[in-house]
């Protein structure tokens, strides 16, 4: 039995599932696209087995606590456009961590801790 509350947008986890209107899981959110100032929201990115992939708002019929579920069909999920715009990045919060030489120089010259989501 799981959990199908319903959720927004704001609560949606890094890691859900996003399945196909047939159920089949095709990916996994990545991280949401939203106009904060508007508190709009714009769709999601999702890791897929083809790289990264973008889901729009209409395509997206309910978000719950266990899954992201979408209007497409299994065909239109393969082939899904990847994002578009500039590169999104995230904080290594580990790069310079540690003992070794190479952590202590990353530290004196406070080496930057973004790296590309690819």
């Amino acid at each position: 039995m799981s959990d199908e509350t319903p959720i927004s947008y704001l609560a949606l986890v890094v890691g859900t599932p996003v399945q196909t209107s047939s159920g089949e899981i095709f990916g996994t959110v990545g991280h949401v696209l939203q106009v904060p100032e508007l508190d709009l929201f714009d769709g999601v990115v999702v890791h897929t087995e083809h790289g990264l992939r973008f889901v729009a708002r209409d395509q997206i019929t309910q978000i719950t606590t266990t899954a992201v579920h979408c209007s497409l069909t299994d065909d239109e999920a393969a082939n899904l456009p990847a994002p578009e715009g500039t590169a999104v990045y995230h904080v290594d919060a580990l790069q310079d961590v540690g003992p070794s030489l190479t952590a202590r120089l990353g530290r004196i010259f406070r080496r930057e801790h973004w790296t590309e989501e690819k």
